[in-house]
């Protein structure tokens, strides 16, 4: 196979089916590595075959098939890695044909040792921004080959087709980039506005942003994320903003870019944005935020409201979901659709239904913690719950407590927190006419926490201790993912877990049901694929990736908001318990 030769899928295929036969048939069976002609003898064969003569590729008959790898970033890569091997700091990309992060950073500093930035880091930071600033040179004025190829690499690394002989700046490599500039939102014909923008278009090219629609995006979402960078970005110029991405979905860059643009519109020194929901912020939304809406600020406070959707209204025992309407963004009418929307999340969030922008909207639009002073009927805590202490809650205003089942770590280990249920604590917290909710966790705050076979086990062990302490049958048990969870992780681990646990208490005869801890993410794929009753949201976890872009989950019935300390040396979590949601306990079997 020559070099520039492309294999399909009938090839790849075919390879695939006969590393399964040299492994699993052949009278004397293969081992597991997979590596081309090329290594240890000084040939290209087997070209662009290269890229998937390891273990673990798509002709790898032990892993998934993923399907073709793309022979321009495969180029890319080699290049890259062979250019720049001896560079200060280079870090190798896999050489897979599979744009990924690794690659586009190393591309990242295959353009720092060419700017003269020694040691490279995998970061473009401020100083490859001024960097590029201070040369002020988009590729087609670009002397630097070395740079014209990493130009043209990253574009094949978004998925642009642009040279194929990488070390020149063809036509197809301009339409790429004024079509790069055009779907961030940004204008290519304004000369001076194009050449402002060139640090910033550098920097999304080094990232794994997309801007285009990727399967699954709102068409409605990009518009208002490219109206933030045309508007923000190249239009005010805020210092601290990057261009966000703009592929149809609410991701935690966006709400930064977002709040920040938020920020200017409230009036808030330009210098002084940063996307961060602070005092500033704050005390700008009770004030200019809660006023009149029109313009801009109205457009940001529907915009909010878009990426909140859908909300839920209840109906008949059950509830539908209520979607915002794109319509409703950018007019300044007071439109039926818009208010009813807003009195619905209003009820969903349990805040105060009056249709209006007041500042605990704002704050339940903008953070998943939304205003932390508002007033909550729920807690849990670590705390042994004493008559005396559960007359304390009760005179506080709290009506439901959560207390933890047990406890892995044993009384002698240095962490432990002596967090478990204690007996006769139920029956001290139902006297006191409070009621509980039961949470289990053994560690629970890193990936390896969650197995199957750990869910099966903890799902057990939780079943027994509930029923020891006479819990009664229908009560919903609360798993918690105590970490901010990636959708790959849940994909990974969080979801095998539950399902065990899920099983778990399907062979003891589900006498309770399983919820589940965790961000909204987490809360909203766990009960909706697995099948968790209730979720507690760790809103008070406001920077967790899972907390940002995803609405409330529709089953919640605890929303965590703050942590804070109610006596000396006892701290409680703050819980907003949702009307008509998890009941809790509220009586034993004796």
């Amino acid at each position: 196979m020559n070099l520039d030769h492309t294999a399909g899928e009938p090839l790849l295929r075919a390879v695939r089916d006969l590393i399964r036969h040299l492994r699993t048939e052949a009278p004397k069976p293969a081992g597991t590595r997979i590596v081309p002609h090329s290594y240890g003898y000084d040939t290209q064969c087997p070209g662009n075959l290269t890229m998937y003569a390891r273990e673990g590729s798509t002709i790898d008959p032990a892993a998934p098939w993923t399907g073709l790898a793309d022979i321009h970033v495969f180029a890319a890569q080699r290049w890259c890695n062979a250019t720049y091997a001896a560079a200060p700091g280079y870090e190798r990309c896999p050489e897979d044909g599979r744009t990924g992060w690794s690659t586009v950073l190393s591309l990242t500093q295959g353009l720092q040792h060419e700017l003269g930035i020694s040691p490279t880091v995998r970061n473009f930071g401020p100083g490859t921004f001024n960097a590029v600033r201070t040369r002020n040179k988009l590729p087609g004025q670009e002397t630097n080959g070395n740079i014209v190829r990493l130009y043209n690499g990253a574009l094949w690394c978004k998925g642009y087709w642009t040279a194929t002989d990488q070390g020149q700046w063809s036509g197809d490599s301009q339409q790429a980039l004024e079509q790069l500039y055009a779907h961030a939102g940004l204008s290519y014909s304004d000369a001076a506005a194009r050449q402002r923008m060139w640090p910033h278009v550098v920097k999304a090219m080094m990232r794994m942003d997309q801007f285009r629609l990727v399967p699954g995006g709102d068409a409605d979402t990009q518009v208002i994320q490219r109206r933030l960078n045309a508007r923000y970005v190249a239009g005010i110029g805020i210092p601290a903003m990057s261009l966000v991405p703009c592929d149809g979905y609410y991701s935690r860059d966006v709400q930064q870019g977002f709040m920040m643009g938020l920020q200017y519109e409230l009036g808030i020194d330009i210098n002084a944005i940063n996307g961060y929901f602070g005092p500033g912020t704050q005390a700008a939304l009770r004030g200019r935020g809660s006023g009149a809406l029109a313009g801009d600020l109205r457009y940001m406070f529907r915009a909010a409201c878009y990426f909140n959707s859908p909300t839920y209204v209840r109906a008949g025992g059950g509830q539908t979901p209520l979607r915002y309407l794109a319509g409703d963004i950018t007019t300044d009418a007071a439109t039926a659709s818009h208010v009813a929307w807003l009195r619905a999340f209003q009820e969903f969030s349990q805040i105060p239904v009056n249709g209006t922008n007041d500042y605990t909207t704002w704050a339940q639009l903008l953070v998943s913690s939304g205003d932390v002073g508002r007033p909550a009927a729920g807690c849990d805590c670590i705390t042994e719950i004493t008559a005396a202490r559960a007359a304390q809650l009760r005179a506080a205003g709290y009506q439901i407590v959560g207390r933890y089942l047990d406890e892995h770590l044993p009384p002698t280990d240095p962490a432990y927190l002596g967090k478990a249920l204690k007996p006769g604590e139920p029956r001290a917290i139902l006297d006191a006419g409070l009621r509980f909710f039961p949470l289990f966790q053994y560690n629970g705050t890193q990936l390896a926490n969650f197995t199957y076979d750990k869910g099966y086990d903890q799902g057990q062990k939780a079943h027994h201790k509930a029923a020891g302490f006479g819990i009664p049958a229908g009560t919903c048990v609360y798993f918690a993912v105590d970490y901010d969870a990636l959708d790959v992780d849940i994909d990974s681990n969080v979801k095998p877990y539950f399902e065990g646990v899920k099983a778990a208490l399907g062979a003891l005869g589900n006498r309770y049901t399983f919820g589940v801890y965790g961000s909204r993410n987490v809360c909203d794929r766990v009960s909706r694929e697995v099948g968790a009753t209730w979720s507690l949201v760790s809103g008070m976890s406001w920077g967790y990736s899972g907390n940002l872009g995803f609405p409330l989950p529709a089953n919640w019935s605890f929303n965590q908001i703050r942590e804070y300390e109610f006596q000396p040396g006892w701290g409680l979590d703050h819980d907003v318990w949702r009307q008509g949601a998890d009941p809790g306990v509220h009586t034993l079997d004796q």
